[in-house]
């Protein structure tokens, strides 16, 4: 059943947000499932910030959080659930908490957010749709609170930005997003080394997954829809699965042509995630908001049950209609 949009879920300002966390002292942050560098690298900047003010914090992941953000993610502090303040971090929609949705999802009192498809399932939302990525508006965050930003505090916030904007290459990326990253510079950032880390190594089960993904690519609509799938038995082969296949869901950015590039992972036996990548004037969000899910305009997700070949039909489905509706009169070449 898809959730409902809290009516009661009171929308906050930057300013109300900062003495909303300045007013308590113990806080549980929760990431999303299958965590990347923007929901990790916003947790880890929002519990050094709060612990420099003499705030106790805890960050719980669904998920094992992968070694290599090891440079920032740390053992954080033992917070009980009781009499704590439970903070979500770029999680548009309570499903995303994955493990943590059946003992959090219905008691997050605050979520910080840039998705324009966020449902508000929590009692409290700080929203910036313009913001390249939560981890931005952390920064911001931080600053309205009087905050020390130290090196590792920059090193989390510089991730989340890096990771959401594909080390800046998306449209997601203004004016603010430049200045913001130019100021973490004035901390032992090494952000070519985080780069390296982050966009530039992959492991050799990795490289031997992509090569099987590749064999099966599909395109469709005139080659302006490039369909991937990572199959559970992909996955089985190569032991390559988690947040290790995060750059799977941008292969597509890269063809010519392409201006929506779906990729459909196995999770389940009948369970499928959905990443989709589009380039203007597609809104991958629109897709895949027929699918149950949601995101931005260039990249968005959704959680699809159903045999392979039923996922596949209702994705180019959703993908063929927004096209047609999008692409009439319109100049698509790119």
């Amino acid at each position: 059943m898809k959730n409902k949009i809290k009516a009661e879920c009171k929308l906050l300002s930057l300013r109300k947000t900062a003495r909303f966390l300045k007013k308590r002292d113990n806080f549980i942050i929760l990431t999303h499932a299958s965590p990347d560098g923007d929901t990790l690298g916003s947790a880890y900047a929002l519990y050094y910030g709060l612990k420099e003010i003499g705030k106790v914090a805890a960050v719980i992941c669904p998920d094992v959080i992968p070694k290599k953000y090891g440079y920032f993610a740390r053992t954080t502090d033992h917070v009980l659930k009781e009499n704590s303040t439970v903070i979500a971090v770029d999680v548009a929609d309570a499903n995303l908490l994955g493990a943590l949705k059946e003992e959090f999802g219905s008691i997050v009192d605050l979520n910080i957010d840039h998705h324009v498809s966020n449902m508000r399932f929590a009692k409290n939302l700080y929203l910036d749709a313009d913001a390249s990525s939560t981890a931005e508006i952390i920064f911001e965050l931080l600053l309205a609170m009087k905050v020390n930003i130290n090196d590792i505090t920059a090193r989390a916030i510089y991730t989340g930005i890096a990771t959401d904007t594909g080390c800046f290459k998306y449209s997601n990326v203004n004016a603010k997003t430049h200045l913001i990253a130019s100021m973490l510079y004035e901390y032992e950032l090494d952000a070519a080394e985080i780069n390296r880390i982050m966009f530039d190594t992959k492991s050799h089960a990795l490289l031997e997954l992509e090569r099987q993904v590749l064999e099966t690519a599909e395109f469709h609509f005139d080659n302006k829809c490039m369909l991937l799938c990572v199959t559970a038995e992909m996955q089985e082969k190569t032991g390559c699965s988690g947040t290790e296949l995060e750059g799977i869901a941008v292969i597509s950015r890269s063809v010519e042509g392409v201006e929506a590039g779906i990729t459909i992972k196995q999770i389940g036996d009948d369970e499928f995630k959905v990443s989709l990548r589009t380039f203007p004037p597609l809104d991958a969000s629109a897709i895949c908001k027929m699918l149950g899910g949601g995101g931005h305009k260039g990249a968005a997700g959704a959680t699809v049950k159903g045999s392979i070949d039923e996922v596949k039909t209702a994705v180019l489905d959703a993908v063929k209609q927004v096209m047609e509706d999008t692409y009439a009169g319109v100049n698509t070449s790119r």
